[in-house]
Order: C-alpha cells, then sequence, then structure tokens
C-alpha cells in the first residue's frame, strides 16, 4: 500500500459523483495533505465532464468495480463510497472484499443488521470501515461537546436538535422517493445526523417514539419528522428534522440543571463548500460570525438578548479525512466506526415502527 509511507498520500478512489460526492467528500478529500483523488465513478457523462474539470488529472470510471478489477492495492489505499443510499452495502461489501479500506456516506445501510455484517466483514478481513457523519464536527457540535465536558449546563435533562429547511415543493430524485428500496426521506437523510450525535452526546438509547409524515403535495417520503428518544442516563432526546418548516427552530436547545444552551442557524462548511471554497492548510476554515454564536443562561431568552454569548469552535469536517488517513496507517482510531452507525440504525427502525404503529418502542 502507497500510504504505508506517512510522506505519501493516500490514493482515494471516490464511487458516485452527486451532491455528496461533488460537494463533500471529493473537495475535502483533495485538500487533504494526507489524500489524493485519484479516481471517480459516475455513469453520468456530464458528471464525468465536472469531475475532470474540478480535479485535472483524475481518472474517471463508469462502473465501481473498475475501481479495484486490476488488484486491491495496484492502483488505490482507500475507497470512499458516495453513490445513492440502496447501493451503499453492495458497494462497500464489494470493496472490502477487494481488500480495500472504506468510508461510505451516511446511512451506512438500510438496518442495523446489514450494518452489522459490514462491520463484520471489514474485521474479519482486518481493514477499515468508517463512516461519513460530518456532522460530528460542526461548530455548533463541537461547541456543544466543549460545553457539556466543562459541565457548563449542570446535569443535562432535555436536549432539543432541529434540522429544519423551508422547501415547500419537492425537489425529486431518489433522496425523495418513497420507495422502500431506495432508503429516502427525512428521517433516514438528516436523521441519521441528529441520531448520531444524541447518542455521542448522551449515550444508548432505552426507547423511542416518532410522529412521521408526508406533508408536501406531490412527496412521496417522509417531510417532516420528530423523534423522542430516552437515553439510559434519563436525558430525553427531541429530534426534529423537516423540508415543511416555515419558521425555524434553534438548531440546539439543551437545558440542564444550572444553565441551557441555545444556538441558532447551521455549521458554515457545506455552505461554503456549495460555493466551491476550499479548506487550506493554515487557512481560516468553518468559522462562524458573532451574531451566530449560540447563548448560554438561565431564565433568559437568548432571541431577545438574553444570555452570554459562547463564541463558536470553527467547524472541522477536515478532521475526519485526517483521522481516517491516519487509522488506515495505523496510526490513529477509526473516528466513526461501523458499530456505532449501527447503534443510529437501531434508533431509525425503531421510530420508523413508531411511527408506523403509533406505539413507543423499546430497545
Amino acid at each position: 500500500m502507497t500510504g504505508t509511507d506517512p510522506r505519501t498520500p493516500l490514493r482515494v478512489g471516490l464511487v458516485g459523483y452527486g451532491l455528496a460526492g461533488s460537494v463533500f467528500h471529493a473537495p475535502l478529500i483533495a485538500a487533504s495533505e494526507d489524500l489524493v483523488l485519484a479516481a471517480v465513478t459516475t455513469g453520468n457523462p456530464e458528471r464525468a465532464a465536472e469531475a475532470r474539470a474540478a480535479h485535472p488529472g483524475v481518472r474517471v470510471a463508469a462502473r465501481p468495480e473498475e475501481l479495484w478489477e486490476r488488484g486491491a492495492s495496484a492502483d488505490l489505499d482507500l475507497i470512499v463510497v458516495a453513490s445513492p443510499n440502496k447501493t451503499h452495502v453492495a458497494v462497500a461489501t464489494a470493496a472490502l472484499e477487494a481488500g480495500l479500506p472504506v468510508v461510505v456516506d451516511k446511512p451506512l445501510a438500510g438496518t442495523a443488521a446489514e450494518a452489522r455484517a459490514l462491520a463484520a466483514l471489514a474485521e474479519e478481513r482486518g481493514l477499515l470501515l468508517s463512516v461519513f457523519q460530518n456532522r460530528r464536527w460542526d461548530a455548533d457540535f463541537r461547541t456543544l461537546r466543549r460545553l457539556l465536558d466543562e459541565d457548563a449546563l449542570g446535569e443535562v435533562q432535555r436536549f432539543e436538535s432541529r434540522f429544519e429547511r423551508w422547501r415547500p415543493r419537492p425537489k425529486g430524485g431518489w433522496r425523495e422517493s418513497g420507495a422502500p428500496e431506495e432508503i429516502g426521506g427525512l428521517l433516514y437523510d438528516l436523521g441519521s445526523h441528529v441520531v448520531d450525535q444524541a447518542l455521542v452526546l448522551f449515550g444508548p438509547v432505552v426507547s423511542v417514539y416518532a410522529e412521521s409524515d408526508v406533508r408536501r403535495p406531490g412527496a412521496e417520503a417522509d417531510d417532516d419528522t420528530f423523534l423522542a428518544l430516552t437515553h439510559a442516563n434519563g436525558v430525553r432526546s427531541h429530534l426534529y428534522v423537516s423540508a415543511t418548516t416555515a419558521q425555524l427552530g434553534p438548531r440546539f436547545r439543551v437545558l440542564g440543571q444550572r444553565a441551557g444552551f441555545v444556538k441558532y442557524g447551521l455549521d458554515p462548511q457545506e455552505a461554503a463548500l456549495r460555493e466551491g471554497l476550499r479548506p487550506e492548510p493554515g487557512g481560516v476554515w468553518g468559522a462562524e460570525p458573532e451574531e451566530l454564536w449560540g447563548r448560554i443562561g438561565a431564565g433568559e431568552s437568548p432571541p431577545t438578548g438574553g444570555g452570554t454569548p459562547v463564541e463558536s469552535l470553527p467547524g472541522d469536517y477536515p478532521a475526519y479525512y485526517a483521522a481516517v488517513a491516519a487509522a488506515v496507517r495505523g496510526t490513529g482510531e477509526n473516528p466513526v466506526t461501523a458499530h456505532e452507525a449501527a447503534a443510529a440504525l437501531d434508533v431509525l427502525e425503531a421510530a420508523r415502527r413508531s411511527a408506523r404503529e403509533g406505539i413507543l418502542v423499546k430497545l
């Protein structure tokens, strides 16, 4: 493997060049000193041309199998799966069986059982299998983790997290498809983020209640979903994901015994990547303007100026791929394991059942 020498970047093959591949993975891989984007697969001629223009010298293939059919280490050191959700398990399985470490965009699979089977395969082969849960490196989430580490709020009683949008008309495509095999809808899309964050902060969940609706005319998959989680430690997480929110709520509202923390606005990294901005070594990246900082206090309302501003730590998506590179080389830990992804899928599956049957699901 070329990447065993820390001075030589790992050669990455990216499967898929849609939204996830072109906006998130390719730019972050290309910006990393530890990685080089060596190959991209897409069957779409326009996306192939876009990949070549954005990443001169990249090899473009029509099928994922072309990346490893000449031998696991002949051309590449790492595969990143950013293709549609329904392909994640099959592509990751093939890459692992070819002897290549793998990163898979969330959700890792459609079921927790599939995720655990992939984890077992990776462990059997002695290969890295990591899941791209980039929202662990959002500015607001990093700031909240710091506050909790400092015990700034006291014992947390309730965690509210909202990933809301105002998109009154469906955009179409597989992400909004109602076909079960597509694994579309917001529960598995944005829900994968908010559930993962809740588990990272407050640990295992013992019960799940959910309400899931299809609100927009012409929509096929859930576009307005609420989850209520009870964690083993007693914290209750209330999680909202929606495309139908005309007035957006706080991204986080965290209530502790001594104080609360309220934060509005989304991390700026996705918007920056969409605009074509790229992280650079030593440059400023992921910083939030002061007007978007969260506020901490008790008995006050942040929207009317109550509480004390808390400077946001900068968002740091590049840290994920730096950690992946270290893990592939054997010098660091897997930043997001398949077992962690499976635990989140346990919650998502329970939420789907709860919403369908109108019941509280015990885990």
